[in-house]
């Protein structure tokens, strides 16, 4: 399928140069206490939703939300990363800047594809009508930009410029993907307070026919779902999607917006009907995530590891915002299950030593495994385990004052991360249910300067957070404080840099 071009001059490029000098000067006054060592973060300024992940002429392109100008979310830009090995990264030149008629308040997220040789990017473009920042008063419509190199490229303008219906104003974050001779195209809308999920069609991303809405919510749950994702895994068809407005419950959906998704099938109507809604991650900061199925048949995804409205010391460091580590989706019955992708062990330096099995009181530090940059085995033995917890403290001061703690609650019977003495700002918890009867949990986890990312070793469940401590916060403490039970260190490994 080739993709007809518009290679007319290119007004962006001004837009661009500009952004690429404001980015900079920023990084000559970024401050690198908490900057990530291999994951994915600007050079400096402002980060949100990965935008695109795409597999373009033999390496991965993650492309992101992005403002040059400062550490602050402001008219949306679109970053540009690229890795040959899902490890090593490089940055490049910022790929969209806000400015055209149709997109003259932001480049909103979007997604990008491969059509022959070109690399297409699909985005919403942002215009506010009243005052910034009044969402009742905005238009949105959905734009291609075209690229022969990957690097640089051309606005081809608004190719959805209606939503489905006259009163939707809010209809952004176009997903794009390839099925047959088909392009088909999912986005995120609102009418009123309602949720909906238009689904379109086009044979080559410049004419689309709007087909129906996928799926829905009703007035009172929720009102926006962001950032949908529809995509068959292991023969049955999963929608991804970040609601806005869902409620409590409990342990679950604490965090101000969820990224979740439901397993079910997609019927040759246009309609999707499945299971319930879950939490793809259970941890403080993960919203906005975006699949990509890879050249040998993975599908992966990434997410965005912050939150709105949450704390972001980060900002005063002249940074603000990184992405979660790449990560495998498998399905086992009516559940994801999610895995660090596997290229990650490249990381590894020279391992660290282990620990023996402990069943003490109390604390003990554990003074061969310790710092900033780190994957962790903790092997929890549950075994007689019934009240009390066990578990490890990471990026521990000396002084005792600061420590992130992850441990298995066994009255709750929950494995817990809590941030309450983790550093600067941050505070709460957030927990995943362990079943009763399971007599072991093998947790791999990975630190990075200001992050936490656990994965149960079956898939099972991920816990994602943020965290802020000092720089000389780097010790590692065994716990147990209850009735039977053990803790260890299986393996440990410094990490290396990310970043070419």
């Amino acid at each position: 399928m080739t993709l007809s071009l518009n290679t007319m001059s290119d007004p962006m490029s001004s837009s661009l140069d500009l952004a690429q000098r404001a980015l900079s000067d920023g990084v000559s006054r970024v401050i690198h206490d908490y900057r990530p060592g291999y994951h994915i973060a600007p050079p400096a300024g402002w980060m949100n939703d990965p935008n695109g992940v795409v597999y373009f002429r033999g390496e991965y392109h993650v492309f992101y939300q992005h403002y040059p100008f400062d550490a602050k979310w402001g008219p949306m830009y679109w970053g540009h990363a690229k890795s040959a090995d899902l490890v090593h990264w490089q940055h490049l030149p910022i790929a969209l800047a806000p400015g055209d008629d149709f997109d003259r308040d932001g480049c909103f997220s979007g997604s990008a594809v491969v059509c022959g040789d070109t690399l297409a990017l699909i985005y919403t473009g942002h215009t506010w009508l009243g005052d910034v920042g009044d969402e009742r008063f905005i238009r949105q419509v959905q734009c291609l930009a075209t690229s022969s190199d990957g690097i640089r490229f051309v606005k081809q303008g608004a190719v959805i410029d209606t939503a489905p219906q006259d009163t939707i104003m809010h209809f952004r974050d176009p997903k794009v993907w390839q099925e047959d001779d088909y392009w088909y195209l999912i986005a995120g809308a609102r009418l009123g307070d309602v949720p909906l999920l238009p689904l379109y069609r086009s044979t080559d991303l410049h004419v689309w026919e709007f087909l129906d809405y996928v799926s829905g919510g009703s007035e009172g749950d929720d009102y926006m779902w962001e950032c949908p994702d529809l995509f068959r895994l292991s023969g049955r068809d999963v929608l991804l999607y970040s609601p806005q407005g869902m409620q409590a419950e409990g342990y679950d959906r604490l965090n101000k917006y969820q990224t979740g998704y439901r397993v079910g099938r997609l019927d040759s109507e246009w309609h999707f009907t499945g299971g319930p809604f879950i939490e793809l991650d259970n941890g403080h900061d993960f919203y906005a995530a975006q699949t990509l199925l890879a050249a040998d048949g993975r599908r992966l995804v990434w997410a965005w590891l912050d939150m709105w409205e949450s704390p972001m010391p980060s900002q005063d460091h002249h940074w603000c915002g990184m992405l979660g580590l790449p990560r495998e989706l498998e399905l086992c019955a009516d559940r994801l299950r999610v895995y660090p992708a596997r290229e990650l062990t490249a990381l590894r330096k020279a391992p660290l030593p282990n620990t023996l099995w402990w069943d003490g009181t109390g604390s003990r530090w554990v003074p061969d495994v310790k710092g900033d940059m780190l994957e962790i085995h903790v092997h929890l033995d549950l075994l007689g385990c019934t009240d009390g917890h066990l578990g490890v403290a990471l990026r521990c001061s000396d002084d005792g004052r600061e420590q992130t703690l992850l441990y298995y609650d066994a009255s709750l019977h929950r494995l817990v991360l809590d941030r309450s003495r983790s550093g600067a700002q941050v505070t709460g918890q957030r927990s995943v249910s362990i079943d009763r009867a399971q007599e072991r949990l093998e947790l791999r986890v990975f630190l990075d300067r200001s992050s936490i990312e656990v994965f149960d070793e079956n898939g099972c469940f991920s816990l994602s957070s943020r965290l802020y401590p000092r720089p000389d916060s780097l010790g590692v403490k065994l716990l147990a404080n209850g009735s039977g039970g053990r803790v260890s260190i299986a393996k440990a490994w410094s990490l290396g840099s990310g970043w070419l």
